[in-house]
């Protein structure tokens, strides 16, 4: 089943037996195989498109490879060598400067669209705010989560604040609420003040004031990076134009590949979803490939998306490498 497999998606044509007597090396008859492919054929591991021509596998028969390539222990050089690239190529570290790399590196590696996941705003660690001003009422709030993640937005503040004012406020909220989930920062804020608000301060009081203003309405979208999309034009056997143009269409608004990605995106590990096995009817011409990281405050995706007949070795390869090495660099940004 495994030769049958590696040789379909070499070619992309129904392997044949004699083909595979010679190809793979099975040290049996033509008739043996024969036998065997029309077993696999009753079981649903494989199919014949035509009566004369060899068979291919099924969806089925792409899981039984998967599994055995899941079950093999993988070696860590793919990481390792990625880890290096990121660490050359991004020297900040932040996860908006390395996630559109990572996706460029798991399309061109996989040959697939690759694709990166940040972990949802709400589940990221506050670590410091900074304000710009912009005019004497407006201010750029730039938030900085653990792990890089970086959350910008102009507030109306209804008073004139000079640029000393700003940094005093920003860091009174960085020593008061530092390490604290973003969504229950606005919260403590508001704690703070109704608990204390005989004692405040006019400092105090005016960052309690810009915290309120700073840890409201923040974009509840999970950021998302594609890239790769000519892969499926270069190589798409088995897929009709009408479900090309439904996947790019997908890529092109990212949130709603976003939305039919979200079963998967927080499962443990690494991921497998072939063909039929995807709930949503759209992704079921095609199999995902995808891991999970831990920046620290959350759970991000990185991953492949490409036709069932995918380089699948090669895909979770990259994938694996490429989340491991993610993980590694912030966990250890030196």
């Amino acid at each position: 089943m495994a030769a049958l497999v590696r040789e379909y998606i070499a070619s992309g044509e129904p392997v044949a037996s004699s083909l595979l007597v010679t190809a793979a090396g099975l040290g049996v008859s033509s008739a043996t195989v024969r036998s065997i492919l029309s077993r696999l054929e009753e079981e649903g591991y494989v199919q014949q498109p035509h009566t004369s021509a060899g068979r291919i596998p099924t969806d089925r028969g792409y899981r039984f490879y998967v599994d055995l390539l899941l079950e093999a222990k993988r070696p860590n050089r793919s990481a390792t060598a990625v880890e290096a690239r990121l660490r050359r190529d991004s020297p900040g570290r932040l996860l908006d400067s390395l996630l559109p790399q990572v996706s460029h590196m798991l399309a061109q590696a996989s040959k697939s669209v690759g694709f990166a996941i940040r972990p949802a705003h709400e589940a990221a660690v506050f670590d410091r705010v900074e304000f710009v001003p912009l005019s004497s009422t407006r201010v750029l709030v730039v938030i900085v989560a653990r792990g890089g993640h970086v959350i910008q937005k102009v507030i109306e503040i209804g008073e004139p604040l000079e640029a000393d004012d700003l940094r005093q406020a920003a860091n009174i909220l960085n020593a008061e609420f530092s390490g604290l989930p973003l969504h229950r920062a606005r919260q403590a804020v508001l704690e703070r003040i109704d608990e204390e608000r005989s004692l405040y301060d006019v400092l105090r009081a005016r960052a309690m004031r810009l915290g309120t203003s700073t840890f409201s309405d923040l974009p509840e979208d999970r950021p998302m990076y594609v890239e790769g999309a000519s892969c499926l034009l270069d190589d798409a056997s088995g897929v009709t134009v009408q479900t090309l143009q439904t996947l790019l269409q997908m890529i092109e608004e990212k949130q709603k590949l976003l939305g039919l990605l979200n079963e998967y995106i927080d499962g443990p590990g690494l991921t497998v979803v072939i063909g039929a096995e995807h709930l949503d009817a759209n992704l079921r011409p095609f199999s995902l490939v995808l891991s999970t990281y831990d920046d620290g405050s959350g759970i991000g995706t990185v991953g492949v998306i490409g036709p069932t007949r995918m380089h699948y070795s090669r895909a979770i390869t990259a994938v694996d490498g490429v989340a491991q090495a993610v993980a590694r660099l912030l966990k250890d940004p030196n």
